[in-house]
């Protein structure tokens, strides 16, 4: 069942969440139905799911590797801008 909801919004957020339902073909009602649907579906969901791919790729990359990198990076960038 649809039910009417007034909301108070600035006028520049409401004209671009227009233009976007506008040019994503649908309307700005079921653009935020379908927001709000997400969020709450969020909620609903305890644990997130994780691809196969993504467990596999787990601990690929040290810790020590990643540290090293942004201790050049810095290096990089203070040279750079001396």
């Amino acid at each position: 069942m649809d039910t009417k909801l007034t909301l108070k919004l600035n006028q520049e957020v409401i004209e671009k969440a227009k233009f976007y339902a506008k040019s994503n073909h649908t309307s700005l009602s079921k653009l935020i139905e379908n927001y709000l649907n997400s969020l709450t579906q969020k909620e609903q969901k305890s644990e997130i799911e994780v691809s196969p791919l993504v467990s596999s790729l787990t601990g690929v990359i040290s810790d020590q590797s990643v540290n090293d990198f942004k201790k050049e990076y810095r290096e990089y960038l203070e040279k750079k801008y001396r």
